[in-house]
């Protein structure tokens, strides 16, 4: 193994903002998001409770990622498939750590949009909704946001035109005010950065992958945000990560999020910083 393209190395960093022993879900047609977590369930994170997106499968160990998230290939060596009733309870009682959140909006403060953007009464662009997302969004305890189109310059917002997704503060208050009990987004993963929240819960940038300099990401960002003290590149894939996101995804479902430009972007492999 020579090398590895930039979108097996988005996933292996999307898989390291999980933690061992946490319960982690992601939503419906979320390529990314779900490679990542079964790389991180057999690697850094054995311990995690993986589950499912629309399938809401326990630990599942599939021979491959199907092209829809709704496949019963992904039910393969289950612990147990939960409801839907099941899943929004548990959700609701804050027994959910972490769940996978995207958007065509992305705001400063971790709200996001897959409802509409534009007005909403006549949007330029009708997106699929949040299927509950909105609810959930309230109370797990922690988000990781991605996107893969951070470099358009329509993705990254300084304000959503719809809030479907709940991030640190809305028009209406803050989480703690509006009595919300999740701990809101953590990180944001772009093809640009990865990113983290202050303690005012706006945006910050922790992290830079190697090919791209921060005035491209201000250049893409609709706002000004902070630069951390401590910001560092993006640590690299080992050949073993980059191994897992290929068994693991052998049709490259992944490689549908992205742009043909971030596909081209192609990395060697040298000595892994410590994570």
């Amino acid at each position: 193994m020579s090398g590895y393209t930039f979108d097996e190395w988005f996933v292996v960093r999307l898989a390291h903002t999980i933690t061992d022993r946490e319960v982690v879900f992601h939503g419906f047609a979320s390529p990314c998001a779900q490679v990542a977590m079964h790389v991180a369930k057999r690697s850094h994170a054995p311990d995690m409770m993986l589950i499912e997106g629309a399938m809401y499968a326990i630990n599942p160990t599939p021979a491959f990622i199907p092209p829809t998230s709704n496949d019963n290939s992904l039910k393969q060596g289950a612990a147990y498939s939960m409801r839907f009733e099941e899943f929004f309870d548990a959700a609701i009682r804050g027994d959910v750590d972490r769940m996978f959140v995207s958007g065509g909006q992305i705001d400063v403060y971790g709200n996001t949009n897959v409802t509409a953007v534009g007005p909403l009464e006549r949007p330029k662009v009708k997106l699929g909704g949040g299927g509950g997302g909105c609810n959930i969004s309230a109370t797990i305890r922690q988000l990781t946001l991605w996107t893969t189109r951070h470099r358009s310059g329509r993705t990254v917002v300084a304000e959503c035109d719809f809030i479907t997704d709940l991030g640190h503060r809305t028009p209406a208050g803050t989480r703690a005010e509006l009595g919300y009990t999740g701990g809101g987004p953590q990180w944001l993963v772009s093809e640009l950065g990865v990113f983290d929240y202050d303690a005012d819960g706006r945006m910050r940038l922790r992290e830079t992958w190697p090919d791209v300099s921060i005035e491209q990401v201000r250049a893409a960002t609709g706002f000004e945000f902070a630069i951390a003290g401590d910001v560092h590149s993006v640590a690299a894939p080992t050949e073993a990560e980059v191994a897992l996101v290929r068994a693991i995804d052998s049709l490259e479902v992944r490689r549908g999020e992205f742009d043909s430009r971030e596909l081209e972007r192609e990395f060697e492999f040298t000595t892994t910083p410590a994570r």
